[in-house]
């Protein structure tokens, strides 16, 4: 047997067990790590796989191999009951995949499912909450059961006179019911402006305040609500078209053009912001630009085939 001098041991003994350990290691190679890691998602070893499966998604070169890994990633965190994991990989597919129908997919169910979690928490641990009160009455709503959902909406605001919101939605429910009566109505506007008084800055309150207004061809009101509507809320097309209209309606058409221009920007697909716009131009004295929206519409809402660059600096004259 051959010995070897006693200071050598310490070495030996080292070099041995960095032996075991290299053989026992598991592959480092991407080429084999990813496409293993994803068959033991797709085998159910989601405890196993979800940290690789996370570098997957962060640093793996290959599309389809880090799609694969952030759909599995999704479910298996689901499974997991690991939700900003799964949210972390749905962040990461919307991004790398935001057209891909099963990353859309899976994000509409992941998200329904959390909702729905986060609402039977909410009713275990708070049901006598105003939110869940207002999430009742949501649900009520949506069904079209309105009387119910009136009930648990004047409850939740029994539990809390200033929450906001909780006047915006009555007053939304009490015109979404069929043809209201007329004190009905009267009664959806002054929730509308309760809900005012508590959030100025309710942007779709004013709108509807608005449309209120304009039905009763109060214009002076009609543009007052819409202007504000319309400050509260830049982004908000519908807002910036009622402006136009009211002002058009009181035959302010210069000063209809502005916001009928900001809504045609904003909802370019919207057939009577172009006319409105158009007709805002014509009784402005701007005939050329009024014949360019007044074709855009007809061509929208006639279905005429698309214009040539040609055509659409020489438009037919509008036969109004």
């Amino acid at each position: 047997m051959q010995k070897f001098p006693q200071f050598l041991f310490p070495f030996i003994a080292l070099s041995t067990a960095l032996s075991g350990q290299a053989a026992k290691a598991p592959t480092t190679d991407p080429a084999t790590a990813a496409p293993k890691t994803i068959e033991l998602a797709e085998t159910g070893h989601c405890a196993e796989a979800l940290p690789a499966l996370s570098g997957i998604t962060r640093k793996q070169a290959d599309k389809d191999l880090k799609r694969r890994a952030g759909l599995d990633g999704v479910r298996c965190a689901m499974g997991l009951g690991r939700f900003d994991d799964a949210l972390e990989f749905l962040r990461t597919l919307n991004r790398e995949f935001p057209t891909d129908p099963d990353v859309l997919y899976l994000s509409i169910h992941t998200f329904s499912d959390l909702a729905t979690r986060a609402s039977e928490e909410l009713a275990r641990s708070a049901p006598s909450s105003y939110q869940a009160r207002e999430l009742n009455a949501e649900a009520y709503e949506s069904q079209g059961k309105w009387d119910q959902a009136g009930q648990e909406y004047q409850k939740a605001l029994a539990k809390n006179p200033d929450a906001p919101g909780l006047h915006f939605r009555i007053g939304r429910l009490l015109l979404s019911k069929p043809n209201p009566p007329a004190d009905v109505v009267e009664q959806a506007r002054k929730e509308f402006q309760a809900e005012l008084k508590i959030d100025p800055n309710n942007a779709g309150a004013e709108y509807v305040l608005g449309e209120l207004a304009r039905q009763d061809q109060n214009w002076d009101q009609a543009v007052e609500h819409f202007s504000r509507a319309s400050k509260l809320d830049p982004a908000f097309g519908d807002a910036f078209l009622g402006l136009g209209e009211a002002l058009i309606s009181s035959r302010k058409f210069p000063e209809a053009i502005p916001p009928l221009q900001t809504a045609v920007k904003l909802e370019p697909a919207n057939p009577g912001a172009h006319y409105n716009l158009a007709t805002a131009y014509s009784r402005s004295g701007r005939k050329t630009e009024a014949d360019k929206e007044f074709a855009i519409h007809r061509q929208m809402t006639q279905k005429e085939p698309a214009q040539t660059p040609a055509q659409q600096e020489n438009p037919p004259a509008n036969p109004n």
